[in-house]
């Protein structure tokens, strides 16, 4: 049996450190849409703010899910397990925010968060997901196995460089508007830019 907890104290803090991935959970309201499951990472990315505040670096990717989930309707679960050392499951339950970098709380986010991005590549980031944490609770991971891990993969820095040699200075705004701007069930994600 799990154990709830009040808070993320500094235990979970440092154990979540120590995780090379962690995963969002997040599902549209209509009972026929599409729930989505997404890995994420380095865990440089993710940063707990306080005790009751995560917020992660969102990059440009080939799906836009949980951006559109959260704009309808807020429900996330970021959950994080060990693939070494003992075993342990941990999720935190809240309600998700999508900050864009044209927010004016964006630049003070990334500076509170001081996140480790997975390439140096500014215009790779989308948003900054701030996730209010109302439920945190942990459970036994006998069912992870255990895994050793060998280090970040560089595709998607690469990805990016390519675009940006590729199509210019817009190359990646353009990707946002073809491939980001929707849910695969039609839910709006990512706003085009005015102009």
């Amino acid at each position: 049996m799990g154990t709830v907890f009040e808070r993320i104290d500094e235990h979970q803090r440092d154990w979540i450190a120590r995780q090379s991935v962690y995963f969002v959970g997040t599902a549209p309201l209509a009972g026929d849409g599409r729930v989505n499951v997404s890995p994420k990472g380095p865990i440089g990315t993710l940063r707990v703010l306080d005790d009751h505040t995560v917020a992660y670096l969102d990059m440009i990717g080939s799906g836009a899910e949980t951006a559109a989930h959260l704009r309808e309707n807020g429900r996330i679960v970021v959950m994080l397990c060990a693939f070494d050392g003992p075993p342990r499951i941990l999720r935190l339950h809240g309600r998700g925010e999508v900050v864009m970098a044209d927010d004016p709380r964006y630049e003070d986010l990334c500076a509170r968060a001081d996140f480790e991005a997975p390439h140096p590549i500014e215009a790779a980031r989308r948003a900054v997901i701030v996730v209010d944490v109302e439920r945190i609770a942990d459970s036994c991971g006998y069912g992870v196995p255990l895994m050793s891990y060998e280090g970040e993969r560089p595709h998607a820095e690469k990805w990016a460089e390519k675009k940006l040699r590729v199509g210019g200075d817009a190359a990646l705004a353009d990707y946002m508007v073809e491939k980001n701007s929707a849910s695969i069930d039609g839910l709006p994600a990512f706003d085009q830019p005015a102009g």
